[in-house]
């Protein structure tokens, strides 16, 4: 028996509980597994939802997403990064071990490919028998290489391939499956077409395509990344009501226009708002599409972010109070940077409204979605299923000894998580072996207290965890002396 399935009676009862949902198609017709639902938005905070804690504007839908679920306060992103973090998400295993470990371009477009014999969740899905679709943006690997997604789990994709390109909401092109899509009617400046409202609206279609049979919608949203647009209605939604207001001057023509650098913002504080109000306005329609087709019984939805708030484009996190009570925003290894929010709507599996405190992260999606659908699962992965938490029995709940990050910009950063406690260091490059930060998060969640000279002991079991917690990658090479070289 694989290691990480223990508890075959519990996968068991959720395939009786799924056959019993009561909806319009029959269990026969979906094979007793549940439909998933994974939405991921892009640099969306700990406290960016209103459900979390945002005061500065509302996310209805989320919000009711939350009430019909569970809650988790303590769930943490793959990475700081996009790329790392959603290679930790399709791999099920830490930045210490996946194969994407950093944000690295492929030119003209495109990120360094995860390779042909990664074994992904999209594939596990497609070997349990599901559809699977991912609709947004990608980023582990370009066009036609061996990281694009149609060569590792999906059947179809449409979207952003490259992250650079992603930073753009009217690009020139998206990609259906494996051809180049032009959105002429976005050419030279003109802002026509904005790109995630036809993917959502691709999103919403496979919905109804493969509502007869199992299927994965994997929905990883550009939004609120970085570029600061959103459509007029939106934008009207918030002038004038989010004051001081700020500008942004950025990058409106020559050649580097719309590939990369963000465009100019007049109104970065209506213009996030609006962006998070449309975000929260599509997850809404998602569930409405799951409710009208009558899926809801047997459809798990998954709402989270792939790290926390930015600091760029005009962005203003501290603002909006983005990070909630945490410290630290994206890049950061503290827990504004990683620590994210989650919801789980699981209806006849997860009491509605519940909250949970459970240790989880990016990489626990992997077995909890394995165990789901009783697949099996390498004995490689580095996550631990939380359905036994989905379903309230915190009991049989098995937990982390600790979880794992490195950081490979701006000199190097690892932090390693165990129970309460958090060590953090710096600057890894240059001082490998610099005294590490410890702070006890139960009593300092804000990590203000740095607390490493008190406990001798547990900075050594820190230390320990830091040392054993990776592999040396030829690719992504981390450090050049010390502990860390590859």
């Amino acid at each position: 028996m694989n290691r990480w399935i223990s508890k075959t009676g519990i996968a068991m009862g959720i395939l009786f509980l799924v056959a019993c949902s009561s909806d319009k198609h029959s269990p026969e017709d979906k094979k007793n597994k549940p439909n998933i639902i994974y939405i991921l938005a892009d640099d969306l905070g700990y406290g960016d939802l209103s459900c979390y804690g945002q005061s500065k504007f509302s996310t209805p839908n989320i919000d009711k997403l939350a009430s019909q679920g569970m809650l988790f306060t303590q769930h943490y992103a793959g990475s700081t990064v996009c790329a790392p973090s959603r290679s930790a998400l399709m791999t099920g295993q830490h930045t210490g071990h996946t194969f994407i470990r950093g944000n690295k371009e492929v030119l003209p477009e495109g990120q360094y490919p995860i390779p042909d014999s990664t074994y992904t969740l999209g594939e596990l899905l497609q070997q349990a028998g599901y559809r699977t679709g991912a609709f947004g943006k990608w980023g582990l690997g370009f066009p036609g290489s061996e990281g694009d997604p149609m060569n590792q789990g999906f059947n179809t994709f449409f979207g952003y391939n490259c992250q650079r390109l992603g930073h753009h909401y009217y690009p020139y092109h998206l990609w259906s499956n494996q051809d180049s899509i032009p959105l002429n009617e976005n050419a030279g400046d003109a802002k026509v077409i904005y790109a995630p409202e036809l993917i959502h609206q691709k999103t919403l279609q496979f919905i109804d395509d493969h509502q007869d049979e199992p299927f994965f919608l994997f929905v990883p949203s550009i939004i609120p990344h970085a570029e600061l647009a959103a459509p007029e209605k939106y934008m009207a939604k918030f002038r004038g009501k989010l004051e001081p207001e700020q500008s942004y001057a950025g990058t409106d023509e020559g050649k580097n226009f719309r590939n990369g650098p963000y465009q100019s913002q007049k109104e970065t504080h209506a213009a996030f708002a609006a962006m998070v109000t449309l975000l929260d306005e599509q997850v809404g329609e998602i569930m409405n599409k799951v409710e009208a087709l009558g899926l809801s019984g047997h459809t798990m939805i998954i709402f989270t972010s792939d790290n926390g708030p930015h600091l760029e484009g005009g962005a203003d996190p501290e603002y909006f109070d983005s990070n909630g009570p945490l410290k630290g925003f994206k890049r950061d290894l503290y827990e504004g940077g990683i620590r994210v929010p989650m919801i789980v709507k699981w209806p006849g599996v997860i009491a509605p409204g519940s909250q949970s405190d459970h240790l989880s992260a990016f990489w626990d999606i992997f077995p909890t979605v394995a165990e789901m659908t009783g697949s099996s699962i390498p004995d490689y992965v580095d996550g631990v299923s939380f359905l036994p938490t989905l379903m309230g029995d915190s009991k049989n709940q098995q937990n982390h000894v600790y979880l794992y990050w490195e950081f490979h910009e701006q000199g190097g950063r690892v932090a390693v998580r165990k129970g309460d406690w958090k060590a953090v260091r710096y600057n890894v490059f240059k001082e490998p072996d610099s005294p590490l930060e410890l702070y006890n998060l139960q009593d300092d969640i804000g990590e203000e207290n740095n607390v490493a000279a008190n406990h001798p002991n547990i900075v050594r079991a820190m230390n320990e965890a830091l040392q054993s917690a990776r592999e040396p990658s030829e690719i992504f090479r981390f450090g050049q002396k010390g502990y860390l070289q590859d």
